[in-house]
């Protein structure tokens, strides 16, 4: 039933308008204009007042029958390079001209959906009530999912169209993720007349990371540093430097354990050298973990054997907006849909997975 003259159009179009997170209008107003000519009533939200994005959230009602109804979700923003994305086919591949992104990340979601919507529509397929959520400033730190009002959520289970891998896998557990940053502050000397009567904020920086665990922790929980900054002068002894760093896991008493870990070792450290350390922390989005037992789960599954795929349960290590979803009392499971080498400049997706990613969403929908 899925037209996939039509579903390769939609996404080419899609991905040829600018859309690099925080820059979102363009792409806004299409999608406003493509759901509204479904027939569908389109409400635009005002997080972007509380997020500084181009825009807010999109919502789409769709009227169906039966008692449950499911949320789908896709984020409408793109990482960078993401401007002026040039798509075309080679083989079985659609993908960019090698100077930027795709974008498949994550309008191959959006597309899916919209042919489905699509299929359902000229077929008369009945359906469920469905809430679909298009987000904005997903690549950003899952912004606009945060920025929701829990309020307008009415589904009682959902789907994100958002992970990659083959159709067919289905995310049931992603970590939690805290942010870490610390200012080490020493004291400045001169570094060859009189270099011990400086503190290197450098040198108890470095030592600091080199006593705390990171990398993998263990099976649920991972460690990393991504910003060790303290640029200065050779000839003056470094009184400032600022790391920017992370800890994820699927368990949140083990990422809280970690973040104390790592904050309580640059306070000791500094202490001990007579430097200071300020150390702030944060919880960018909770964690979720679903039974297999669990509606939500069952659903995909059958929906994917109904589409000629075997389902595949995973965790994964990233988070997505899946997350804020889970945190705001709906259950809602990632989903694959088949785009490969995302955030790169050999991304690409291939055209079958982004038929049956189609496929899968009318499966869901019409399971009545």
């Amino acid at each position: 039933m899925i037209n996939q003259d039509r579903l390769i159009k939609t996404f080419v179009s899609l991905v040829r308008v600018d859309s690099e997170t925080g820059q979102e209008r363009a792409i806004a107003d299409e999608l406003i204009k493509r759901f509204s000519d479904l027939g569908l009533n389109v409400t635009e939200d005002d997080t972007k007042d509380k997020t500084g994005h181009g825009a807010g959230n999109l919502w789409i009602e769709v009227d169906g029958t039966g008692e449950r109804r499911i949320l789908f979700t896709s984020h409408m923003d793109t990482v960078t390079p993401g401007r002026s994305i040039q798509p075309q086919i080679q083989g079985e591949y659609i993908v960019s001209d090698g100077t930027t992104i795709l974008g498949s990340d994550d309008k191959a979601g959006i597309a899916a959906i919209l042919e489905g919507l699509e299929t359902i529509k000229k077929n008369n397929l009945p359906h469920l009530p469905l809430q679909i959520v298009i987000t904005v400033g997903e690549e950003s730190g899952l912004v606009g999912a945060k920025a929701m009002e829990q309020s307008r959520l009415k589904a009682d289970f959902g789907y994100a169209f958002d992970s990659n891998g083959p159709v067919g896998e289905i995310i049931t557990a992603a970590p939690t993720q805290a942010k870490i940053q610390a200012v080490i502050r020493g004291k400045t000397a001169h570094a060859g007349v009189n270099p011990e009567d400086g503190i290197s904020a450098i040198k108890v920086a470095a030592k600091a990371v080199s006593k705390m665990p990171l990398g993998r922790i263990d099976e649920e929980t991972t460690a990393n540093i991504g910003t060790f900054s303290g640029k200065g002068p050779t000839n003056i002894v470094n009184d400032y430097v600022e790391i920017i760093a992370e800890a994820r896991s699927l368990s949140e008493e083990k990422v809280e354990s970690q973040v104390k870990t790592m904050k309580a070792t640059f306070e000791e450290t500094a202490k001990s050298a007579g430097a200071k350390a300020e150390v702030h922390t944060e919880i960018m989005y909770p964690a979720y973990r679903l039974n297999e037992k669990d509606e939500v789960v069952t659903r995909a599954v059958a929906a994917v054997r109904k589409v000629g795929r075997e389902p595949k349960l995973l965790s994964s290590g990233g988070g997505s907006d899946a997350n804020i979803f889970n945190g705001l009392g709906v259950p809602t499971a990632n989903l694959a849909i088949g785009y490969e080498h995302i955030h790169t400049k050999s991304e690409r997706m291939p055209i079958k997975e982004l038929v049956k990613a189609a496929e899968l969403f009318v499966a869901l929908s019409t399971d009545v």
